[in-house]
């Protein structure tokens, strides 16, 4: 479909209420299955994208990045516009290991556990610092922008079976909800297209960042066994972190569990598995 037809089927779905008035239509990607499948939608149904906006954290396996390239490709043959990608100004290593802390409070604290006042340490449930500096502020902060500067919807893949995560914010649309498109349905339409994130749907739950400490042990398992050289570098990164921040939360992979640990463990398994 060429840019030119799309601004036709732009007008022609405002003509119908299918849309608002709105000038501008942005689409939000997190790489995974449920905001690739609304993105192939999109472009099959000739609905108006003027941008697609992608977060990148530094630490999405190397499968993600190669279906992201090839998604981009695609949006370029249809649509003449590419990926909008968003990073952090110095990534997750520096905001986890160096990023200066200045609140007096914090401060003080760390001085009377003895943890240096620099490094976020690694995420936890109750401290995600990770997604927000990384993901949510800089999706948020262009959202904002382009809403204030052009009017724009913006279209976020949710899948129907995850509705209870939509917000009721008036420039917010969820297509795959309103489709009725589940999480099992929007990764065959990634399949069906030709889109199979290297397998990483064969082998993990969800394709999200490889060092995550709040994935299951069953994932890590596997990051072991499908990824050791990434699993090198975690090892490498609990390493400096318990060596900087100690045995507390913030050096802490897992609780109860570092990465020397679960090696170990994964290692007597395997033994016992083969015996």
């Amino acid at each position: 479909m060429t840019k030119q037809n799309s601004n036709t089927d732009r007008r022609s779905l405002q003509d119908c209420g299918v849309f608002s008035s709105a000038e501008y239509h942005s689409v939000g990607l997190s790489g995974g299955k449920d905001s690739s499948a609304l993105l192939l939608l999109m472009l099959e149904k000739g609905m108006p994208i003027d941008s697609v906006i992608f977060a990148d954290t530094g630490m999405d396996f190397p499968e993600m990045a190669a279906h992201i390239a090839k998604l981009d490709a695609l949006l370029y043959r249809e649509r003449g516009i590419h990926i909008t990608t968003l990073r952090h100004p110095h990534g997750f290593e520096w905001l986890m290991f160096d990023e200066p802390k200045r609140k007096p409070s914090c401060l003080k604290n760390r001085a009377r556990l003895g943890v240096p006042p620099y490094g976020n340490g690694w995420p936890g449930i109750k401290v995600r610092w990770c997604t927000g500096q990384l993901k949510t502020h800089l999706i948020t902060k262009e959202v904002n922008r382009l809403k204030k500067e052009k009017n724009a919807l913006h279209y976020i893949g949710i899948a129907a079976d995850e509705a209870k995560r939509c917000k009721d914010a008036p420039n917010h649309r969820y297509p795959l909800v309103e489709w009725g498109v589940t999480e099992a349905q929007a990764l065959q339409i990634c399949y069906d297209r030709g889109f199979d994130f290297g397998g990483l749907y064969k082998i993990y739950h969800r394709a999200s960042c490889w060092c995550c400490p709040l994935q299951r042990i069953g994932e890590l398992r596997k990051l072991r066994q499908h990824h050791p050289e990434l699993w090198a570098r975690l090892w490498d990164m609990d390493n400096r972190a318990r060596a900087q921040f100690g045995a507390g939360p913030l050096g802490q992979f897992k609780e109860r569990w570092s990465i020397e640990q679960l090696d170990a463990r994964f290692s007597r398994e395997e033994k016992e598995e083969r015996a």
